[in-house]
């Protein structure tokens, strides 16, 4: 049984001291969803030290949701692509995902008609949240996902927002 957050949830703009706690849970979360969907030589690079070593330059782009002061989720905006969207098991189906989501298209509207973002094709929740939210299956696109010295090609799915008129 999972234990739901009760605590109010907050969004702020995410801070170094955050680093440790948004690696911990996109590697959990980042598990949850592609164990099953990725060869086992990319689960093998995809260790804590590996997410890690990718949050500080991110830091500056992503956006926290906290709940009695603790990380459980997160969104990174890189220009009109939402980059990284993730949330601890016991926040999935609270609205987190939705308002960071939300926050989102917000900063991307600031700059750009329209947010894109890819999810592995097999990922059948996060495929129906993002059709939920108004997203659009735009067509199949190969993911590079980095695998140690190699790249391993994941099947994709491209997902794409208008966020004022076309």
């Amino acid at each position: 049984m999972v234990c739901r957050v009760t605590a109010p949830i907050t969004l702020r703009p995410a801070r170094a001291a955050d680093i440790e706690a948004i690696a911990a849970l996109w590697h959990r979360a980042w598990l949850d969803a592609h164990e099953p969907l990725v060869p086992a030589t990319a689960l093998e690079q995809r260790h804590f030290a590996s997410f890690g070593a990718r949050v500080p330059e991110r830091v500056a782009g992503t956006t926290v949701a906290t709940a009695a002061s603790l990380v459980v989720g997160f969104v990174t905006v890189r220009g009109d692509h939402v980059e990284q969207l993730y949330i601890a098991a016991p926040t999935r189906g609270t609205g987190v995902a939705r308002d960071l989501l939300t926050h989102a298209e917000t900063v991307i509207a600031a700059r750009f008609d329209r947010a894109w973002l890819t999810v592995a094709s097999g990922n059948t929740r996060a495929r129906h949240f993002y059709a939920r939210q108004g997203w659009r299956d735009v067509g199949g696109v190969d993911f590079p996902l980095p695998a140690g010295d190699s790249v391993v090609i994941i099947p994709a799915r491209r997902y794409e927002k208008w966020l004022s008129p076309p």
